[in-house]
């Protein structure tokens, strides 16, 4: 079965993005970027692919789900489908214009579950917080860039909502130079 990653970039007080939805103060570069541009390079949008010179590997993702809030920033910039490499879902209350390469969802648990029972590679859980919140009964795997910095307030990791207590297994941790820190976390088996 295909697992729900919940793969962010997160400050160490536990926001995925400031208050006005900015992830400025997360860190691009050092030595934590191998990573980043290495292993989780399907998890790059397309301007990354084009700007570093590379190809999406294929070998982690083949499959996006984020929220609405989430693509904004890449339509503000014109880019209507920022991972036309990956099968993109976006979770939505609204009908919204869109680009034919994504799909919307107002059923995010349905949709995961869907996609859970199909043959294929992991499905990349992209943000936003009160998505991961709906969808923490299905998240398989969390893989945390906690980034040397506090924001004080913004947009929470889990979108603040209340959630019953949900175990995870830490599996790996990754220390850098730069001060990040990549976690990884197994939810039990069922």
């Amino acid at each position: 079965m295909r697992e729900l990653v919940y793969y962010v970039a997160v400050s160490i007080d536990g926001y995925i993005a400031d208050a006005h939805g900015g992830f400025d103060a997360f860190l691009v570069e050092g030595d934590h970027a191998e990573v980043v541009f290495g292993e989780y390079a399907d998890a790059l949008p397309v301007q990354a692919h084009t700007a570093l010179g590379i190809e999406p590997p294929g070998t982690r993702f083949d499959t996006v789900l984020m929220g609405w809030n989430t693509l904004t920033p890449a339509l503000d910039i014109g880019i209507t489908s920022p991972y036309p490499h990956l099968r993109q879902y976006v979770a939505t209350t609204h009908p919204r214009e869109h680009d034919p390469a994504i799909t919307l969802t107002t059923d995010p648990l349905a949709t995961v579950r869907d996609l859970k029972r199909e043959d294929g590679l992991g499905i990349w859980l992209c943000g936003g917080g009160r998505l991961a919140g709906t969808l923490l009964p299905e998240i398989d795997r969390l893989v945390l860039k906690r980034n040397p910095v506090v924001l004080g307030s913004g947009v929470p990791l889990f979108g603040g909502l209340p959630q019953p207590a949900r175990p995870f297994a830490l599996t790996d941790v990754r220390r850098f130079a730069s001060g990040v820190v990549i976690e990884e976390y197994a939810a039990p088996r069922r």
